[in-house]
């Protein structure tokens, strides 16, 4: 199946090869961002991959009212400038209302829908008038092939730069599962296809106030997703996970990125020689 192809920072996303999306999950600090975008882009550009830092200025999603939300739009997006210009990446954000996709497309190169905010029509067509590529998750109780009503809205806001991306889904409350055909779906749409390997080993809510994980089962997930076929895997990642604001049970640690990307990458080459 062929499916459109993005450049990026000198290198495609689409056209056969496999690109990195990885950050914090959110903006803790500066000098963090700054960090694991170095980190990254070094262990990526050593294999000649395309690589995207990932972080949000604002979880607005948190389980509770109290947990750690970011550094907000302005400060935040301010901090991903930063980080864009001295590690010399391509930045990816997500944003959670209308009002955020214009200042966003202004700093980042890739906006991301959330996946519980995908059928939202104003946002997705907010998104979709910055001209910026937008990354589409699958809501957790959506159907793979429901997601080209999502591309629909952005292709006719006049912004066919799609990508779609998979997080899981529901089964039972503080449990998701990954249909790993959904990725053979909604690549059929013509769309490259995106694997969140650590949202889909998240137990949404399940520490009672904030969300639990296993970040160890990432790993066998994005090699079955690799085996399926994608275009890009997306993992959360920390130098300390268990000191993370955000998400720290599902995020794989910094130390462990190497092997994580090689091991992905592996299966990802025999695919594509097969």
């Amino acid at each position: 199946m062929d499916v459109k192809k993005y450049y990026i920072d000198g290198r495609f996303i689409g056209d056969g090869s496999l690109a990195v999306i990885a950050g914090p999950c959110s903006l803790e600090s500066p000098e963090l961002g700054l960090r694991i975008a170095k980190y990254m882009k070094r262990l990526c550009d050593e294999r000649g991959l395309l690589y995207i830092f990932k972080a949000s200025f604002d979880k607005a999603n948190r389980t509770s009212v109290h947990a750690w939300r970011g550094p907000g739009l302005e400060k935040g997006l301010e901090q991903l400038a930063e980080i864009k210009s001295m590690a010399g990446v391509p930045i990816l954000t997500d944003i959670h209302e209308s009002f955020q996709a214009a200042p966003a497309g202004e700093v980042v190169d890739v906006i991301q829908i959330p996946a519980f905010l995908c059928r939202q029509t104003d946002l997705l067509v907010a998104a979709a008038k910055t001209g910026r590529i937008l990354n589409i998750k699958k809501a957790q109780f959506l159907a793979p092939e429901d997601m080209i009503y999502a591309a629909a809205k952005c292709r006719e806001a006049g912004n066919d730069n799609i990508m779609l991306c998979e997080r899981g889904s529901m089964m039972g409350y503080h449990r998701l599962v990954v249909d790993m055909t959904g990725l053979v779906t909604m690549r059929g749409f013509g769309y490259p296809v995106v694997f969140d390997a650590t949202h889909s080993v998240q137990r949404p809510g399940g520490l009672g106030g904030a969300s639990g994980g296993d970040y160890t089962l990432a790993l066998p997930l994005a090699r079955a997703a690799a085996g399926v076929g994608i275009d890009a895997v997306f993992a959360e990642t920390h130098p300390n996970p268990k000191e993370a604001l955000s998400d720290g049970p599902n995020m794989i640690p910094l130390d462990k990125m190497g092997n994580f990307i090689d091991e992905v990458l592996a299966i990802h080459k025999v695919r594509q020689s097969a």
